[in-house]
């Protein structure tokens, strides 16, 4: 999992603020980017953990974009893909 801030808009497109007496522009508002990889544990069970958890009914909650990884290789080790998932150590 990596958890990033990042700046954005969506429906709500920020809103005009006042700096030393100018209009400002600040129509990116900070969010979390969140990215999670999973191998074993089903999507569907991570997308509906996550859209519990992250729920508040107001906009702004968020999208879950899902989508294949093609290829994963741990660089240490060599291991490529499931494997290359696993926690072992």
């Amino acid at each position: 999992m990596t958890c990033t801030q990042v700046m954005g808009c969506g429906i709500q497109k920020g809103s005009g603020e006042r700096y030393r007496g100018a209009e400002v522009d600040a129509t990116l508002l900070p969010k979390i980017k969140v990215e999670v990889v999973v191998s074993k544990i089903p999507v569907d069970k991570v997308i509906e953990a996550a859209k519990k958890a992250l729920y508040t009914g107001h906009i702004g909650d968020g999208k879950i974009f899902v989508y294949d990884v093609a290829k994963v290789v741990k660089i240490r080790t060599g291991e490529e893909d499931i494997d290359a998932l696993q926690d072992v150590e």
